[in-house]
């Protein structure tokens, strides 16, 4: 039956080992490639020193060679010959690239980010592994209040001081969705009511909130409540919704201030029937990863 495989001419088993820098010692570190590398035994390394081959006279532990006695910083390896199946232990540093890394070989266990690691988690750019999700409603706050009142002022006014609603955020990151049911207004022909969202952190003091859309342009968080009718005056449910992004952990507070354009008296509130009720509720948004 004819040779099938390589030519014998292509056939080798000799490992060219990385020539060895002499300093005085007499042992040095086997090494291929920058790794180090274990022969099978001494009496398959023959090596040239000064252009003398030396085979017999050293020995060899692990990828240790030991001459026996000092060789000179002067002296120069010609060369270092393996015969045989040898194996390269420790890589050194830098010298192992991704190319040389199987598929698949980088196991979750090899990782040493913290948190857990199984099929639920993902890992994030701050080395943690973390559940994905996001969404998810944490907490409700919610105050229902009857009062009727109104302001003639320019100014912004709070509508009451029972009408406010707060929460404690659990993070910096989550963000805070405002639903509010802002009762039935009264507004004169042709004139009109604004409201503001106004928010507090802490023990600290209410002020406007403000946004920042695509155009850089800063705006208030409220809304207008105008009446168009020729004549009269009007009773115009109204209502208010926003994503807020506190960014804290201290306790957030919410109410609505409201002010009149115009001189005339504005209703941001009046009962119907005596009996109208208006809602403020705050929701706590996990935010996503």
């Amino acid at each position: 039956m004819p040779y099938i495989g390589r030519d014998t001419d292509k056939l080798s088993n000799i490992e060219v080992l990385d020539n060895i820098t002499f300093d005085g010692s007499s042992s040095y570190t086997l090494q291929k490639g920058g790794s180090n590398f274990t022969p099978s035994s001494a009496n398959n390394i023959l090596i040239s020193i000064d252009g003398v081959v030396q085979a017999g006279n050293f020995t060899v532990s692990g990828s240790t060679i030991d001459f026996g006695t000092a060789v000179a910083g002067t002296s120069t390896c010609d060369f270092i010959l393996h015969y045989g199946v040898g194996l390269i232990t420790t890589p050194s540093d830098g010298t192992v690239t991704t190319a040389k890394l199987a598929d698949s070989s980088v196991s979750l266990a090899k990782l040493t980010a913290t948190g857990t690691k199984d099929a639920t988690t993902f890992l994030r750019g701050d080395n943690t592994f973390a559940v994905p999700g996001g969404g998810k409603v944490l907490q409700v706050a919610t105050v229902n209040w009857g009062g009727d009142v109104n302001t003639s002022s320019g100014s912004y006014v709070q509508a009451d001081s029972n009408f406010e609603v707060s929460l404690t955020p659990s993070s910096a990151s989550n963000k805070i969705l405002i639903l509010m049911n802002g009762g039935n207004a009264y507004v004169n022909e042709n004139r009109e009511m604004k409201v503001l969202m106004h928010r507090k952190i802490g023990a600290g003091s209410y002020s406007g909130m403000s946004v920042t859309d695509v155009d850089s342009n800063t705006s208030q968080v409220g809304y207008v409540v105008r009446a168009v009718s020729a004549t009269g005056q009007l009773q115009i449910p109204h209502s208010f919704s926003f994503l807020d992004t506190p960014n804290t952990t201290s306790a957030v507070t919410y109410t609505p201030y409201f002010r009149s354009e115009t001189a005339n008296a504005v209703y941001f509130n009046t009962p119907d029937n005596g009996n109208w009720n208006v809602s403020l509720t705050i929701m706590e948004i996990e935010a996503w990863l």
